[in-house]
């Protein structure tokens, strides 16, 4: 469409163009019966009643926690690890802003928006797991300075924050505010800064959690370093989950990659398994490290230890050598399929150390409910839908038009 038909265009084709794809409101949601949206919409439509129940009737009514087990599946799963996969918004945005690797600004925005995405929907999650979500209010005032809760909570928020400034270049470039445009990308490196520090700071945190509840979590994932743990799993987390997203986002969005946007994703994604290798096989000796630290390695000949060989064998050792093999000879599938490992991995770690082997010994493990399953998948579909809807629209995985 040329610039004059546009400005002869009347004013709600404006509308039109930005929410509606260029389509009328009939042609929209004609657009919108097809058989992924009925999937969508059947989840999502039986999952916020399934909320509303849990805020109406407690955690008792809606889940299987209790005083031997206060977390559960919206901890381990919807917090510990969305915001583990969320890492690649720090670590892409210090890849090309802070480390200057400027061929792999084509996946900053989308690396930032599934950031921000993922931890807006590990926020919702911990709201719906608090019994009082209402008390979250006075984390902002109260003096805590000497509690590990109190640090994450405001590195999350400020986090958070900065992952949606970071975001408004390409809003503003979407409804053509330039001068605002142009103020953010000169705050961009600050803001960039202020991730990694906030990032650095809250991923260690987390598992600075569990360093304090030495008898509660198995001797296989307890460690007085398991904060580096945590920070290192962040990083690998990060390059790993914007492969698989760069992966699926070119297959299942291809007409939105043009311009320079139209990047060689299978180089970035080999120099992205270079890195992931690397990182993984300190990861692995890190965590063997750990186990010695802790004279652990008695538990191994246990039902336990069969557990954690499972993990370092299958999910972090397997991985770190399909990168390996998969960016030294160039094999992009193989580099694809090492990221789907890692990322299964790292969110078999969070569940391990937040639900499986948390409370090890304690005679009535902990199983979700089905609410619980279906309200996290629930938040999980919001979560896809809102990249989907914004993807579609504004300039994330290609230039805009301007």
């Amino acid at each position: 469409m040329s610039d004059a038909t546009q400005r002869a265009l009347p004013e709600a084709s404006w509308f039109r163009r930005k929410f509606l794809l260029g389509m009328t409101a009939k042609e929209y949601l004609r657009s919108l019966f097809t058989p992924v949206n009925a999937v969508a919409a059947l989840v999502v439509a039986v999952g916020l009643p399934l909320i509303v129940y849990r805020f109406a009737f407690g955690l008792a009514a809606s889940t299987n926690l209790s005083q031997t087990s206060p977390w559960g599946l919206w901890i381990g799963f919807d917090m510990m690890t969305g915001i583990v996969l969320a890492a690649g918004g720090f670590t892409i945005g210090a890849t090309v802003e802070l480390f200057g690797m400027k061929e792999y600004e084509a996946i900053e925005r989308p690396a930032i928006l599934t950031g921000f995405l993922g931890y807006v929907i590990a926020i919702v999650g911990l709201l719906v797991d608090l019994g009082r979500p209402w008390n979250i209010f006075f984390v902002t005032f109260t003096n805590g300075t000497a509690s590990v809760l109190f640090e994450i909570a405001w590195c999350v928020m400020c986090y958070t924050t900065v992952l949606l400034l970071e975001f408004t270049i390409p809003f503003f470039e979407w409804l053509g505010l330039r001068n605002l445009e142009r103020v953010m990308r000169k705050a961009l490196l600050a803001l960039t800064v202020l991730s990694v520090m906030f990032s650095t700071m809250h991923q260690s945190a987390l598992g600075g959690l569990f360093m304090l509840m030495p008898g509660r979590l198995h001797p296989l994932w307890y460690s007085p370093y398991i904060f580096i743990l945590f920070f290192v799993s962040a990083i690998i987390a990060g390059i790993s989950t914007v492969i698989v997203e760069t992966s699926i986002s070119h297959k299942v969005f291809a007409p939105q990659f043009r311009g320079s946007s139209a990047a060689d994703v299978d180089k970035l994604t080999i120099g992205l398994g270079k890195a992931g290798a690397i990182v993984l096989f300190a990861y692995f000796f890190l965590k063997l490290q750990a186990v010695t630290d802790m004279h652990a390695w008695g538990y191994v000949r246990s039902g336990w230890g069969a557990w954690w060989l499972v993990e370092m064998l299958g999910f972090v050792l397997l991985p770190s050598l399909l990168y390996a093999y998969g960016a030294r000879n160039r094999k992009v599938k193989v580099v694809r399929a090492a990221s789907v490992v890692a990322v299964l991995g790292i969110v078999l770690n969070r569940l391990n150390v937040s639900i499986i082997a948390f409370n090890w010994n304690q005679p009535k493990p902990y199983v979700p409910k089905w609410m619980e399953l279906w309200i996290t998948l629930t938040l999980l579909t919001i979560g896809v839908l809102a990249f989907r809807w914004i993807v579609n629209r504004m300039p994330v995985l290609h230039e805009s038009p301007a």
